[in-house]
């Protein structure tokens, strides 16, 4: 391992560990075995799943402070939530449509579509990451509105959206695998019981995430009021998407 005065990448003066112009470490070594697979791999699997597993959870134990945390600027334990939102959409595509494989098989479930359903699921699937994401701006619009009192802007409020909808795809993701124990006998009441309580689960995570946030603004009766037009919002917004779809499909 060497040090050098100049930074080996960019050839800046540098003073401390990192480089102040690029930020490479100026502690370099020369590239043996031994290091590349004790060092470069293990150690950088390891400080990449690190921060996976301490942003899961954050969104589910703390989503509103974890995010107030990231906003402020302590960002380095965090891995970025719309990446690992991506990754856990893509985990629940494979889930459900194995599912649906596993059912037709073993359990004589034949999936028929009308003709209107189909030209419905034709366009889910075309437009899923469209539809999918659009939940977020949508959380981040809403409570730019009705939660006003931090003076946080639009993307912070974007950041928050992210953390909260991050939670709600990890319960969904956990409703997607229990659903497997439908082909176990005996236990699939498992799964029935684990999908409604997630369900309600999920229905309780939103207010709690914006209440973890922005608890210490209001007071309990008007961050009531405040989550209740979030929701009456939100069901405005959904429905309205919702009519232009079903428009555009019977074009």
């Amino acid at each position: 391992m060497s040090h050098s005065s100049h930074c080996l990448n960019c050839h800046q003066e540098v003073l401390g560990k990192f480089c102040y112009d690029c930020g490479q470490k100026t502690d370099t070594h020369r590239i043996t075995f031994k290091h590349f697979v004790l060092h470069d791999i293990l150690h950088g699997v390891w400080h990449f799943e690190k921060g996976i597993l301490f942003t899961i959870k954050e969104a589910l134990i703390r989503p509103g402070k974890g995010s107030l945390d990231y906003i402020s600027g302590k960002r380095v334990k965090y891995y970025n939530v719309f990446y690992l939102l991506l990754v856990l959409i893509g985990l629940n595509i494979f889930l459900s449509h194995y599912y649906d494989v596993f059912s037709s098989k073993y359990l004589n479930i034949v999936f028929e579509k009308e003709s209107d359903e189909s030209e419905l699921d034709r366009f889910l699937s075309e437009h899923a990451k469209l539809i999918i994401f659009s939940i977020v701006p949508l959380f981040a619009l809403n409570s730019f509105l009705v939660f006003r009192r931090k003076r946080l802007n639009f993307s912070e409020h974007f950041i928050i959206a992210g953390m909260v909808y991050l939670g709600v795809i990890l319960l969904v993701t956990l409703t997607e695998i229990l659903s497997f124990l439908d082909f176990f006998k005996y236990i699939d009441v498992v799964s029935k019981f684990s999908s409604l309580l997630i369900s309600f689960a999920i229905m309780a995570y939103v207010p709690f995430a914006y209440y973890n946030a922005f608890h210490s603004d209001y007071s309990k009766r008007r961050f009531l009021f405040n989550m209740c037009l979030f929701g009456f919002l939100l069901m405005v917004e959904i429905t309205f998407f919702a009519t232009l779809g079903i428009l555009y499909i019977d074009k």
